[in-house]
């Protein structure tokens, strides 16, 4: 559950910050300044002036963006030491050890069928008895 900076918190930043943007230092109109944790209250950061910063709206989008990478890394490291996470991919072992091949049997070599060594002895073409 997200912790929501109290009224007393944002007036103590708004004074400090004095009309300012805290990062870049641009001048900010009334209500133009948004309050931000320096550190994350998803990573921990906890809703007291020391963790509060006004940014303007350029400068709150950088940020955020930054915050969001840092969180998703903690998320994933989270569930990498837990075990939530699923393996990517196959696991990868040594593997059986490898088998001598047996040697191919060579199938018979093709014989014409007409060649003169398939016809019988004594019934060989030109004896008469066919």
């Amino acid at each position: 559950m997200r912790k929501e900076f109290g009224a007393k918190v944002r007036k103590a930043v708004f004074n400090r910050a004095a009309g300012h943007c805290e990062k870049c230092k641009a001048a900010l109109k009334t209500s133009e300044g948004e309050l931000d944790h320096v550190l994350p209250d998803a990573l921990g950061g906890e809703p007291v002036a020391a963790n509060a910063m006004l940014l303007c709206r350029v400068c709150h989008v950088e940020k955020t963006g930054g915050d969001v990478k840092k969180i998703r890394k903690a998320d994933r490291q989270r569930n990498n030491h837990t075990g939530a996470a699923q393996p990517k991919g196959k696991l990868k072992s040594a593997g059986f050890p490898a088998k001598a091949k047996a040697a191919k049997i060579q199938p018979p070599e093709r014989r014409s069928l007409y060649a003169p060594a398939l016809w019988p002895a004594g019934n060989a073409k030109g004896d008469g008895h066919g």
